[in-house]
Formats: C-alpha cells, sequence, structure tokens
C-alpha cells in the first residue's frame, strides 16, 4: 500500500515539475502513477494534500544534498542545488525549476495553506544558511540573500534555458563576496 501512496507522490512531483500544478487533474495524476481514483483519494482527501507530500518529498531530498555537503560551509547551498537542479537537468533534458519556487509562484495568491507550506520549508533553510552564516562570521542577512540569489538564478535558468553550471558559478561568486 506505501508502494501505491509513494507512486503517487512521485508521479506529482514530475508533474507538477514538467507542467504546473493548476495544469494538472487528478485523472492526469492517476493515469501517470497507473491507480484509478478510489485509490488516490484513499491516501489523499485533496490534490492540495498530495501537493503538501510532493513538497516535503522534494524538502526531504534537498535536505539530504544540504547536510552530505555540509563539510562545505556555506558553500554546501551550492553544492546541494547542484545536485538536485543537474539531477532535474539529466532527467528533463532542462531546468524544469526549484519545486517550491514554482509553487510559491503558482499557489502563494490562490491557496493559503500551500503557500504556509512552502513558506515553512524556506524558513527552514533560511534557519541553516543563518547558523552557517555565524560560523563564519557572515552578517546574518546574507542568509536571507542566498535564498533569494538561489531562487533567482533557478527561475533564470529555467526561462533561459541555462544549464545547472551557471546556477552553481552565481552562488559560489555570491557566497564569495560576501565572505570575502
Amino acid at each position: 500500500m506505501e508502494q501505491t501512496r509513494e507512486r503517487i507522490v512521485r508521479a506529482a512531483a514530475k508533474l507538477f515539475l514538467t507542467r504546473s500544478y493548476h495544469a494538472v487533474g487528478i485523472a492526469d495524476l492517476c493515469a501517470a502513477a497507473d491507480v484509478r481514483k478510489g485509490s488516490f483519494y484513499h491516501f489523499f482527501p485533496s490534490k492540495a494534500d498530495l501537493a503538501k507530500a510532493v513538497i516535503d518529498l522534494h524538502a526531504a531530498e534537498f535536505d539530504k544534498q544540504l547536510t552530505a555537503a555540509q563539510d562545505e560551509g556555506l558553500y554546501a547551498v551550492a553544492v546541494a542545488v547542484t545536485q538536485v537542479q543537474g539531477r532535474f537537468e539529466e532527467r528533463f533534458g532542462r531546468i524544469v525549476g526549484c519545486p517550491f519556487g514554482n509553487l510559491a509562484a503558482e499557489l502563494s495568491t490562490t491557496d493559503d495553506e500551500l503557500r504556509a507550506h512552502v513558506a515553512d520549508v524556506f524558513a527552514r533553510w533560511e534557519q541553516r544558511l543563518l547558523a552557517a552564516c555565524r560560523r563564519y562570521d557572515v552578517p546574518d542577512e546574507t542568509a536571507r540573500m542566498i535564498l533569494a540569489q538561489i531562487q533567482g538564478l533557478i527561475l533564470l535558468a529555467k526561462v533561459q534555458q541555462r544549464p545547472a553550471a551557471e546556477i552553481t558559478a552565481g552562488l559560489r561568486t555570491l557566497i564569495a563576496g560576501v565572505t570575502a
């Protein structure tokens, strides 16, 4: 049973990234996950509940990458973003955007509960960045600057069809500038 839930979440993650939350219907999700609507509703009372599970899936993966790169100090975030965006680029042949940024932009004015769920993820990462800034004696506001830079660079890479490597270079440049 857990495999069915996981299949639905992973299918939704892909569809939300490549199409968008609003462009994907329950029938699309069921077809992509190869499940019936009854199975969908067994695990998720609504599409918004599924979106929260997708957000949590992506957040867990990014947290894992960020933790694995912890030895890189402030540069850990650049390493983690590169890992995640590089995999998206390999899988889809292009940058498809940040799962959180995409959903935040699409839903922040239409679904306050999902907006808050995404905001919580960003707040956790900002706190991790803030702790890293303090370890390296960098001003606290640098944490928000780095987070904003990540989102901006990913968005630009998506719309300009630029490679993930440019996201990394931009983040490293910003971090080097604030730590110099």
